[in-house]
């Protein structure tokens, strides 16, 4: 007799300027899952907020009935697989729908989620539990920013480098803080750092408990906006070149900030090494999940697949 498969809702879109990164990676986590352990049941949140089903139609009329019908067909299923990028999703939105619903997911849980989504509120946690962060200022009117030097400009709350602008000139400023304005009611401003870009995964095996991943470096001339993002111009070097210290403290550093912000589950924590030593940029806790996404190729650079990774994430939500 033939085992029950385990029925794993996997929800892409969102509501937010990541909608087709998060299609994406949804998509591409279907297609992986072991189709002999798992079911796989498509859920895609509309840019308008309507909730889709599995046969691609929208859950009821209304955003109310969408999302009524939407925790009918959770009820329906075993484990949910989060990944919405961005607000109203990795920003702990998600996570507090299962939480009350009562489907376990994986992930981070509701304080994690907010807290990492929050850039400013990642570098005071950072800073708590010693970890440096770039010197900066939250700023909530264009107006009121002066320019000391060469600054980069970010939303406080937008993934995917979207709203991420480097400001080399005082003409370009306050245009810059009013575009990220537009994604966010709060914006970054922090010193331009020189150094290496180098991100470490941390992952909570089921198997082996928690662990970090071969670093990744990212390789780039100029800043890792958006365009570059996804244009395929960008070189990730795995692992990246770096000596026992270097690499120790890396790890120490993710694992503590992981650890201080509540994460579960998976994280992305992404570093500067500079001449002055390592400073904390960000912590994405829905990282970009298809099998070209950083996450995956780092620990395929380790033996662990792509279906093998995201086996451990379920069995891991589950347990």
């Amino acid at each position: 007799m033939a085992l029950r498969r385990i029925r794993v809702a996997v929800i892409g879109g969102g509501q937010n300027c990541e909608h087709d990164v998060s299609v994406a990676s949804a998509a591409s986590v279907r297609a992986a899952l072991d189709p002999a352990r798992y079911e796989a049941v498509p859920l895609t949140i509309g840019r308008d907020g309507r909730w889709s089903g599995p046969d691609g139609q929208v859950l009821g009329t209304l955003n109310s009935r969408s999302l009524a019908g939407s925790l009918d067909v959770l009820a329906t299923c075993d484990v949910v697989l989060p990944l919405i990028h961005g607000p109203l999703g990795e920003d702990g939105t998600l996570a507090g729908l299962c939480e009350l619903a009562g489907v376990p997911y994986v992930g981070s849980p509701l304080r994690a989620g907010a807290l990492a989504m929050d850039k400013w509120a990642t570098k005071l946690v950072a800073e708590a539990v010693g970890v440096r962060t770039a010197r900066g200022r939250l700023v909530t009117d264009a107006s009121t920013v002066d320019f000391t030097g060469p600054v980069v400009v970010k939303p406080v709350a937008a993934g995917s480098s979207f709203g991420v602008r480097l400001v080399e000139h005082e003409a370009d400023l306050e245009p810059a803080v009013r575009q990220a304005l537009e994604l966010d009611d709060r914006v970054l401003v922090e010193e331009v750092l020189e150094g290496r870009e180098i991100d470490i995964a941390v992952l909570d095996d089921p198997d082996e408990g928690r662990r970090t991943g071969p670093p990744l470096e990212i390789a780039v001339p100029g800043l890792f906006d958006t365009t570059v993002k996804y244009d395929g111009s960008a070189t990730f070097v795995i692992p990246a070149p770096l000596d026992d210290t270097e690499l120790k403290a890396l790890e120490d550093s993710a694992l503590r900030v992981y650890e201080a912000l509540g994460c579960r589950g998976l994280a992305r924590v992404d570093f500067f090494l500079t001449n002055d030593g390592l400073v904390l940029n960000e912590v994405n806790t829905m990282p970009g999940m298809t099998a070209e996404s950083q996450v995956p190729k780092m620990f395929a650079a380790a033996g662990l697949s792509y279906s093998d990774l995201l086996d451990k994430l379920v069995r891991g939500a589950m347990r």
